[in-house]
């Protein structure tokens, strides 16, 4: 059974190495928490590659899930300083992020690239967290349209299996604030719609990402199936915070079931 709701934190390349430990230390406290022990609500870490492997070491044991900031379009072969998404697989990563913004923006990837690595992360049996968003602040119709032209580009080519995409605009990245509530849920719930719609795909989910942090999943309610964290993370305690939301998200859609 898949969880019902989702929470990621992307830690780019803000922590060095003993930082890292010591936050995947207090973050592993927050492993006991009983949403995530009895799998209603995910939780998934993606530090640099060099942390990955502590991080897999600290989390054994839970439920807490570790993943990779990128994977290489290709298995194996002549690619100098890449890592292919089967190494990362073989040690036990189980999420990949793919097409950043800032991956997209400052490394020149093209919607060819980003397709070809969601390909390579599903086919290695790692559900890629699929970043999409208008680069350009628009209605949120404009944005639904240009988001889901993303989606279908990057799953055009790719095996079955889980996704995760994370709604993230451009513009609101790294921003003071997240994007208006109301535009959020209209473009997610198109989001929502059309990966509904494709075959293969069950147990995927849309979270938003861009300045999210905690009160933002409880003001978008069903809206969104999680949140993908990046600096208000770094506070354990915001994300304990985050983790509550999403429990009483992921009780209220169990209520709606039952």
């Amino acid at each position: 059974m898949f969880p019902r709701v989702s929470v990621g934190v992307s830690l780019k390349m803000y922590f060095g190495h003993a930082d890292a430990r010591r936050w995947f230390e207090r973050v592993a406290e927050l492993a006991a928490h009983p949403a995530l022990v009895d799998g209603r609500v995910e939780c998934f870490v993606i530090p640099s590659y060099l942390q990955v492997l502590p991080a897999l070491d600290t989390f054994a044991g839970t439920r807490v899930v570790v993943g990779a900031q990128d994977v290489a379009t290709e298995d194996s072969g002549a690619f100098t300083g890449e890592v292919s998404a089967a190494e990362l697989a073989e040690v036990g990563v189980r999420v990949a992020e793919v097409g950043h913004a800032e991956r997209r923006r400052l490394f020149g990837e093209t919607e060819e690239v980003v397709g070809a690595k969601t390909a390579a992360a599903l086919r290695n049996g790692i559900a890629p967290v699929l970043c999409i968003g208008e680069t350009e602040r628009a209605d949120a119709a404009t944005a639904a349209s240009a988001t889901i032209a993303q989606l279908r580009s990057a799953l055009a080519d790719a095996p079955a299996g889980r996704v995760l995409v994370a709604y993230e605009p451009v513009w609101a990245i790294g921003a003071p604030e997240p994007a208006p509530v109301e535009h959020i849920a209209e473009v997610a719930r198109a989001l929502r719609g059309e990966l509904d719609a494709l075959p293969g795909r069950e147990g995927s989910l849309v979270i938003y990402g861009g300045s999210a942090g905690p009160g933002l999943l409880t003001e978008l309610g069903d809206a969104v199936d999680g949140l993908f964290l990046g600096r208000f993370a770094h506070d354990p305690a915001a994300l304990a915070d985050v983790l509550d939301e999403a429990a009483a998200l992921a009780d209220r859609r169990e209520e709606a079931i039952a």
